[in-house]
């Protein structure tokens, strides 16, 4: 238990308080020793280098697991640096590389499943024999890292830190089955409160119209300023949870914090004079604070993928995404069900109290029981203690060498072009430079890659239709079936059935079909494979839409179960449509997964803050069936665009300079 909570928010300000000498990390403790490789390297004795290919062979085969996620290799960073300087690190090159691993792959079964690129490194071990074979047991095979950066002499330069076994407890995939569970779960709890927040508000539109004296579309305003909000907080806190020297939890603490703290105003400045008390804010002041709201929740969004890959193996990580996804598929839609009863009874605001109330607890939860998951972040601090035990700063961390194998290559590369070589380049350039990299690569990714394009284009489109129904539903169950509040909130339960049948589906392919091919062939399939549910899927979100189109128009001679119908079938096909895309894309695009994500969060949430204005004048103006009619045909761009996806996509990964040729 020290342990879980020694990596978290408090486990953080106790050893702060004590100055380190509560829940203390194993190079703290009087009785750690260091491994000897290291301390031979130390005092300047040679230390036999095994060759690189043979360790990672060697790592892989014993456990089945990743020594790292983040190991760097000496002949790596040396010939990345010749590389950079002359120039020859090619196009060309790069393709016949890979070209090589392929014909590797298709005579050794396991070689692909060891070298397959993912989202958290450039060239990440995933599997092996052991792992595929589910193994149970697991030896310490790596007593120490013998990774060193060296020049061409031999001379070492550094001791890159890495993880002392192959089953090192602080390794997130190293963790218990029990507390990689609980964390999920507890990320999965951290997203519903957030999600449930932006569409809890609608209930409470009637009453801000009266107490502020607005219409319809600007009390609308106030669930649409929240979703804008988790759409544009990704751009700035995604990339900080990348930065090593901060890491995702505080990030995630701060952030909660803050959410907690500007719920409060929110929930208490706000008077219902339908209940004798007089308003003591302005509207304006709302909708700012709502906005804020969304903006400080949005790191459950923006961040949340990464840390489930920080835990999960490639074989795993589409069932932990699934949890987390029915979370924040599900949340918006029983908002309306947990406000549908409180609200009439105790006026407009009871909403925004219960966003406090559920905040709170998770709040509490996430500052005591949520670790650290970033392993650059793990390492750093790490390669810091050592530092701190041994008195010297040859240790350096996997993030750090990588920006001094850059510094180096750029003096290399002046040294040779006759120029003096740059400055060192400082911390803060360095994550002020990374910032500014997150907020231009999603929108030049998107500009210049066609598959890209697409994702971002319709997984808005379907998300802005997935809110256009908070403005719809009150249009049609309410006014043509008489439905109050509280029921119109019962019937928003259909997307929690459609959730459980898109969850059902999505599983039964990846348990039934795809990871047995995979342990079959002992390689990981194209990334177009996992779009083969979608292919199927994609005609859901059209069906659904007309179907609603068909019988919301004639209620109330229809029953209200025939447009709810048309709904569960959208939202079921949705939930596999977007899992499916979630998946394929850092896949595709393993190094700027966490850009594109933030991209793709900021696009959703723009055009879904459009839909919510423009949802209730569509379906006023147009009616039930021609609106949902229109945004059915506008939805069969994802049918096209999957299709063509799937058997175009290989082409196009070989055209862009941003994806990974598989």
């Amino acid at each position: 238990m020290a342990d879980i909570i020694r990596d978290t928010a408090v486990g953080a300000v106790i050893r702060f308080v004590t100055r380190k000498r509560l829940l203390q990390y194993p190079e703290e403790r009087a009785d750690f020793e260091l491994p000897e490789v290291w301390q031979r390297m130390l005092n300047g004795e040679d230390v036999p280098q095994k060759d690189d290919d043979t360790a990672v062979e060697e790592k892989t085969m014993q456990d089945g697991r990743p020594g790292s996620s983040t190991s760097l290799s000496s002949a790596s960073f040396v010939k990345d640096i010749e590389n950079r300087a002359t120039g020859s690190d090619s196009a060309a090159e790069k393709r016949e590389e890979r070209a090589g691993r392929q014909s590797m792959a298709d005579e050794e079964p396991y070689a692909a499943l060891r070298q397959a690129p993912t989202a958290r490194s450039g060239t990440h071990v995933v599997g092996g024999t052991a792992l595929l074979q589910h193994s149970k047991s697991r030896e310490e095979t790596l007593p120490f890292t013998e990774e060193r950066l060296e020049t061409k002499d031999g001379r070492t330069l550094a001791i890159v830190v890495d993880w002392y076994a192959s089953d090192d407890k602080a390794n997130p995939q190293n963790w218990s089955r029990r507390r990689r569970y609980g964390v999920t779960l507890l990320i999965s709890i951290y997203t519903f409160a957030v999600y449930t927040s932006s569409a809890i508000y609608t209930t409470s539109e009637e009453g801000v119209m009266a107490s502020f004296g607005v219409d319809a579309t600007h009390a609308a305003l106030g669930l649409a300023l929240f979703v804008l909000g988790y759409g544009t907080g990704p751009l700035l806190s995604s990339p900080l949870s990348e930065i090593a020297s901060i890491g995702r939890n505080p990030v995630y603490a701060v952030t909660m914090i803050l959410y907690v703290i500007v719920s409060l105003p929110t929930a208490l400045a706000y008077g219902n004079r339908d209940h004798g008390h007089a308003s003591t804010g302005t509207f304006s002041g709302l909708l700012a604070l709502r906005f804020l709201q969304g903006f400080f929740g949005s790191p459950c969004l923006a961040s949340r993928a990464a840390s489930l890959g920080d835990m999960y193996s490639l074989l795993n990580l589409p069932f932990g995404l699934v949890a987390w996804v029915s979370a924040a598929f599900c949340g918006p839609a029983l908002g309306p069900l947990l406000s549908g009863y409180s609200v009439p009874a105790k006026g407009w605001r009871w909403s925004l109290l219960e966003i406090l109330w559920a905040a709170a607890p998770v709040c509490v939860a996430m500052l005591i029981l949520l670790p650290e998951t970033s392993a650059e972040t793990i390492l750093l601090r790490r390669t810091e203690r050592l530092r701190r035990l041994t008195g010297s700063d040859r240790f350096q961390a996997p993030s750090e060498a990588r920006q001094y194998a850059t510094e180096d290559a750029a003096a290399a590369a002046a040294v040779l072009a006759g120029k003096p070589p740059p400055p060192p380049i400082s911390r803060a350039a360095r994550s002020r430079a990374i910032l500014i990299d997150a907020l231009i690569k999603p929108l030049e990714i998107t500009l210049k890659d066609p598959a890209i394009l697409f994702v971002q284009v319709y997984s808005a489109i379907i998300y802005g239709i997935y809110y256009s129904f908070f403005e719809a539903f009150p249009l049609v169950y309410p006014l043509r079936y008489g439905m109050t509040a509280g029921q119109v909130g019962l019937v928003f339960l259909c997307v929690l059935v459609a959730c459980i049948v898109g969850v059902a589906i999505y599983c039964c392919y990846l348990a039934l079909y795809l990871n047995p091919r995979i342990r079959a062939s002992g390689k990981f399939p194209p990334p177009e494979d996992r779009l083969i549910p979608a292919l199927i899927a994609a005609f859901g979100p059209t069906m659904g839409l007309f179907i609603v189109a068909g019988t919301a128009n004639d209620a109330p001679h229809t029953p209200w179960i025939a447009p709810t119908i048309g709904i569960t079938l959208y939202g079921a096909s949705v939930f596999v449509v977007m899992q499916c895309i979630f998946v394929y894309v850092p896949l595709s695009y393993p190094q700027y997964a966490a850009s594109l994500f933030a991209g793709n969060d900021f696009f959703r949430s723009a055009f879904a803050f459009g839909s919510i204005l423009f949802g209730r004048p569509l379906y006023i103006n147009l009616g039930i069936g021609r609106g949902s009619s229109l945004l059915g045909g506008l939805s069969t761009i994802g049918i096209i665009g999957i299709w063509l996806l799937y058997f175009y996509g290989a082409r196009l990964h070989a055209l862009s300079k941003f994806a990974v040729v598989y």
